[in-house]
C-alpha cells in the first residue's frame, strides 16, 4: 500500500470513529482525552498500514493502539497508582492473549459502548444545544465547520460550546457505562429529545434561506437507526424512528424548483420516498407491538402515517389525526401541540372549529413569537373567507419568522387575500 491508501484508512476509521471513542471515554473516563487519543490512533494507522496493509479488524488495531497510548498517558502523569496497575495488566493480557482475543472483546461490547457514548453526549447536564452538537461530533462525525453550518450558527460558538460540554462531562467524573433500570428511562428522553432536535432542524429550518436542511435529517435517522439496534425492546426508539423515516419521506415534495415551500395538501405524493414510508411503518408497527402506541413519538408516527397512508390530500384521515392529537395532548401536553391540535381539528371539523381552540392559545407566552400560531390563525379565517383578517395574520406571522423562504410564501398568502 501508498500513501493513496490514506482516504482508504480515514473512510475506516469514520466508521470506527463513534464506537473507538466510546470505548476509550470508559476508559479514561473523558471525553476530550478519547477523542484525542482516537485521532493518535488514525495517525498511527496512516503511518503503519501503508506498509503493512490494513489489519483483518481495523477497529481492533486502532482500540489497542489508543488504549496503549491511554495507558502510557497515565505512567507519565502518575495517575492513581490502582489505576494504573489494572491498565497495565490489561495491557499485558492483551499482549499475551494476541490480536483474537482483543477482536473479540471489542466485538462484545460494542453495543456498551456505542450507547455508554449517546448516553455521556445526550447527558441532560448539558444544554439541548450542547447535546446536539456534542452528539453531531462525537456519534456523527460531524466537523465543527460543518455543525455550525448546519445550525446557521458562528464557528467559534460551536466550538466552545463542545469544548463546555466535554469540559461538563469531564468534571462530572462519569463512568461512560450504559446506565440501567429507572435511570436509563430517564436519561433516555434525554437522547431522544436531542435526536427529535437535530432533525426538526433539518426538516424546517428555523432561520436563514433553506427550509430544510436534509443532511441534518439523514444523521438523525442514521442515529435513530443505531439506537434502534442497540436497544430493540424500547417502544419509544421505534416510535421517534418511525417519525423521523416518514416525515422524511416528504423532504423531496415539501420545496418546488424555487426553493418555496410546499403545503402538505399540495404536495406531488409521488415524489414521497416509498422506502422511507415502508421503513417507518415497520417501525411503528414495532413501537406498538412493544405496547408503546400511545408514547409522544408514536403518536406522533401514527399522524405522519395517516398522511403516508393517503394516496391523496383528499383521502387524509383528518378524523383520526385530531384523535392523536387528542391524545397526545394528554400524554405530552404542550402549546405546540395544542396549536397542530387546533390546525387538525380545523382540518377535520371545519376552520371555525380551529379558531375556537387557537383563541386559547393567544395569550400563551411561549407562542408570542412564534410564527405557526399567526399563520394557522390566517389560514383558517381566509378558507371562512374572512380575507382582511387573514391578511393580517399573514402579514404578522411574516414579521415573526427568521426563515426566509417561509417569510416568502406567508407574503405569498398574504397577497391572495386580496
Amino acid at each position: 500500500m501508498t500513501n493513496e491508501a490514506h482516504p482508504a484508512i480515514e473512510a475506516v476509521f469514520r466508521i470506527e470513529r463513534a464506537r473507538l471513542i466510546g470505548g476509550l471515554a470508559r476508559l479514561v473516563r473523558d471525553v476530550g482525552l478519547a477523542e484525542e487519543l482516537a485521532q493518535d490512533a488514525l495517525l498511527a494507522a496512516l503511518a503503519e498500514w501503508p506498509r503493512s496493509g490494513v489489519p483483518r479488524n481495523p477497529g481492533a488495531w486502532l482500540a489497542a493502539t489508543a488504549r496503549r497510548r491511554a495507558i502510557d498517558g497515565f505512567r507519565r502523569s502518575r495517575m492513581l497508582a490502582r489505576r494504573h496497575a489494572e491498565l497495565g495488566l490489561m495491557l499485558e493480557a492483551e499482549s499475551t492473549a494476541g490480536a483474537e482475543a482483543i477482536e473479540n472483546a471489542m466485538d462484545d461490547d460494542i453495543g456498551d459502548e456505542l450507547l455508554g457514548l449517546i448516553f455521556a453526549a445526550c447527558h441532560p447536564l448539558l444544554s439541548p444545544e450542547a447535546r446536539a452538537a456534542l452528539t453531531l461530533r462525537l456519534i456523527g462525525g460531524l466537523t465543527t465547520e460543518e455543525i455550525a453550518r448546519a445550525f446557521l450558527a458562528h464557528e467559534p460558538t460551536i466550538a466552545q460550546r463542545i469544548v463546555r460540554a466535554k469540559r461538563t462531562l469531564g468534571e462530572a467524573s462519569l463512568s461512560f457505562a450504559v446506565p440501567r433500570g429507572a435511570e436509563r428511562k430517564a436519561r433516555l428522553a434525554s437522547v431522544l429529545e436531542v435526536l427529535y432536535l437535530v432533525f426538526n432542524e433539518g426538516y424546517a429550518a428555523t432561520a436563514g434561506e433553506d427550509l430544510t436542511r436534509p443532511a441534518l435529517c439523514a444523521e438523525a435517522q442514521r442515529l435513530g437507526r443505531i439506537l434502534a439496534a442497540l436497544l430493540p425492546e424500547e417502544p419509544e426508539v421505534h416510535g421517534l424512528l418511525a417519525l423521523m423515516e416518514i416525515q422524511a419521506s416528504r423532504l423531496a415534495a415539501r420545496t418546488g424548483p424555487d426553493g418555496a415551500l410546499i403545503p402538505i395538501t399540495e404536495q406531488k405524493r409521488g415524489r414521497w420516498d416509498r422506502l422511507l414510508i415502508r421503513r417507518g411503518l415497520v417501525a411503528l408497527a414495532r413501537a406498538e407491538t412493544l405496547g408503546g402506541a400511545e408514547g409522544p413519538y408514536a403518536l406522533q408516527a401514527a399522524v405522519a402515517a395517516c398522511h403516508a397512508r393517503a394516496r391523496r390530500a383528499e383521502e387524509t384521515d383528518w378524523p383520526r389525526i385530531a384523535a392523536l392529537y387528542d391524545r397526545l395532548g394528554e400524554v405530552m401536553p404542550s402549546p405546540v401541540v395544542e396549536l397542530n391540535r387546533a390546525v387538525a381539528h380545523s382540518m377535520a371539523f371545519g376552520p371555525e372549529a380551529g379558531l375556537r381552540l387557537i383563541d386559547a392559545l393567544e395569550t400563551v407566552p411561549a407562542l408570542r413569537s412564534y410564527a405557526p400560531l399567526p399563520a394557522a390563525r390566517g389560514d383558517f379565517l381566509f378558507r371562512c373567507g374572512r380575507l382582511a383578517e387573514a391578511r393580517a395574520a399573514f402579514e404578522r406571522a411574516a414579521t415573526l419568522t427568521r426563515n426566509g423562504r417561509e417569510r416568502a410564501f406567508l407574503l405569498r398568502r398574504a397577497a391572495a387575500c386580496g
